[in-house]
Order: C-alpha cells, then sequence, then structure tokens
C-alpha cells in the first residue's frame, strides 16, 4: 500500500484540489470577463485616440495653413508699412527741398524789394532834383524872357524915341 499511495491521492485532497481548480477555472473566466471588457475598453479609447489623433492632426495642419497664410500677411503688411515709410521719408525730404527753394526765393524777393525801394528812392531823388532843376531853368528863362522884354522894350522904345530926336 505504500506503493499505492505515492500515486494516489486522498479523496479529500482530491476534493481540494479539484475545488480549487474550479476555483481558479472560476477565477480565469472572471478574469477572461475583466480582460475582455478591458480589452473593448482599451479598443474603444485606441479607436478614440485615433480618432482624436486624426482631428488633431487635421487642426495642427489647418493651425500651420492659417499660421503660414498670417505670417505672409504680416510680411507683406511690414513690406507694404517699409514702402510707406520710404516714401513718406522721400515725400518729407522733397518737401524739405522745395521749402528750401522757397526761402530761397523769398530772400532773393526780400532782395528785390530792397533794391526796388533804393531804385524807388534814387527815383524819387532824381525827380526832386529834375523838378528844381526844371523850376530853375524855367525861373531862368522867366527872367531872361523879362529881361528880354525890357530889352527889347527899352530898344523899342529907343527906337521910337530916337525918330523923334531927329
Amino acid at each position: 500500500m505504500v506503493l499505492q499511495d505515492e500515486n494516489f491521492v486522498s479523496k479529500e485532497e482530491f476534493q481540494a484540489v479539484e475545488k480549487k481548480l474550479v476555483e481558479e477555472k472560476a477565477a480565469h473566466a472572471k478574469t477572461k470577463v475583466l480582460l475582455s471588457k478591458e480589452e473593448e475598453k482599451l479598443q474603444f479609447a485606441l479607436g478614440e485616440v485615433e480618432v482624436l489623433s486624426k482631428q488633431l492632426e487635421k487642426e495642427k495642419l489647418a493651425f500651420e495653413k492659417a499660421l503660414s497664410t498670417v505670417k505672409s500677411r504680416a510680411l507683406q503688411e511690414s513690406s507694404k508699412k517699409d514702402q510707406l515709410i520710404t516714401k513718406c521719408n522721400e515725400i518729407e525730404s522733397h518737401i524739405i527741398k522745395q521749402e528750401d527753394i522757397l526761402n530761397g526765393k523769398e530772400n532773393e524777393i526780400k532782395e528785390l524789394q530792397q533794391v526796388i525801394c533804393q531804385q524807388k528812392q534814387i527815383f524819387r531823388k532824381h525827380m526832386s532834383d529834375f523838378r528844381i532843376q526844371k523850376q530853375q531853368e524855367n525861373y531862368m528863362a522867366q527872367v531872361l524872357d523879362q529881361k528880354y522884354k525890357k530889352a527889347s522894350g527899352t530898344r523899342q522904345a529907343q527906337s521910337h524915341q530916337r525918330p523923334r530926336e531927329k
């Protein structure tokens, strides 16, 4: 019996092992069900991750496109701004040159007005001198005319008187 004992197990031991096996099978089935549920959750989550990844990729592409457009516009606006600044500087430079020219012309006008004033004064002096000279000439002509008339009146009177003397 000793040999038999080695190859055989007692019924209680067998039942205990069998019970343990049944429990383990039940636990294994529970674990399998849990594993299946978790796999479903995982697959669902992976599906969501894939959908979200695709959506994220689309949004990333849209964002990059929008960012590129905004950068392009910003570059264009910056270029336009630089062109306007350059144009404004050119206009400002032109205005300064024109103001310098105008100031030069105004100074030239002032100088010419001074020359005109001096010439007016010279002209007035000449006119005054001319009037004085004319008055002097008229006075001299009158005096000479009166002398001539006196002289010719005296001659006529003498010529009228001379025949009487004869």
